[in-house]
């Protein structure tokens, strides 16, 4: 039982670092050979694809076994809502596209994701929450290589542009492990409300940020790219 568990945490271990390690691998894509906009539109897209799935069948559905609809509603409305303020926040005052408001929106809108990540892993084989960790890590590669690439083109030299994303990673990887930790013997009626808020928060990136932006960077493939990501996600989601 004691080596079961041991392999459980150090596959979760690896699961968080792999997901985080995103956003290093993205950030040294854009600041040594961005990648085309069609690229990162295309993956944009397939990780949003993948998110749809992952946010019903690893947070939605669950937590609808667990708690009543009004407070499903609420829980999703409320994450939601706060992504909407927090993405209006970084528009009004850093820009959309610039270099900067592009990681302080992925900072927000990976903290929740991350966390809702370390809480799917609480009590269940890691494999379980393949298609969210997938999904993650499909959404951070392109945003970070965007990002990165943004900020080059605002002056900032390559080194310290690799030491924010660095730094982002790491506060993303600590959010997936206080997930993970911090909430383990929280209640499941406390939890599924994490996890429904999470996925509000999630759903509304999709429509405010990620799809719109697929789009505006891929028009010919954002269609196909979608439906890949679904694929995707619906064969991780059958490992567990």
């Amino acid at each position: 039982m004691h080596s079961r568990r041991c392999l459980f945490m150090l596959m979760t271990l690896a699961i968080l670092a792999a997901v985080s390690a995103a956003l290093l691998i993205g950030a040294l894509w854009g600041v040594w050979r961005p990648p085309s906009e069609g690229t990162e539109g295309f993956l944009i897209a397939l990780a949003g694809g993948a998110l749809i799935v992952s946010v019903m069948s690893e947070l939605v559905e669950p937590a609808s076994e667990k708690i009543a609809f009004p407070l499903l509603a609420a829980a999703l409305l409320g994450g939601a809502v706060c992504f909407v303020l927090a993405d209006r926040y970084v528009m009004k005052n850093l820009g959309a596209e610039s270099g900067g408001g592009l990681l302080l929106a992925v900072t927000l809108d990976g903290i929740p994701e991350n966390l809702a990540l370390g809480v799917a892993l609480i009590g269940a084989d890691p494999l379980m929450a393949a298609s969210l960790a997938g999904s993650i890590f499909l959404s951070n590669l392109p945003e970070a290589a965007g990002g990165a690439r943004g900020m080059v083109s605002d002056g900032i030299s390559g080194s310290r542009v690799l030491a924010i994303w660095t730094g982002t990673a790491v506060i993303l990887a600590l959010a997936a492990l206080a997930g993970k930790l911090a909430l383990a013997n929280v209640g499941e009626q406390p939890l599924a409300i994490i996890r429904t808020f999470a996925g509000g928060v999630v759903a509304a990136s999709l429509a405010t940020e990620v799809f719109p932006k697929a789009y505006r960077e891929d028009k010919l493939w954002t269609g196909l790219a979608i439906a890949l990501g679904l694929l995707a996600a619906h064969g991780l989601s059958k490992l567990g």
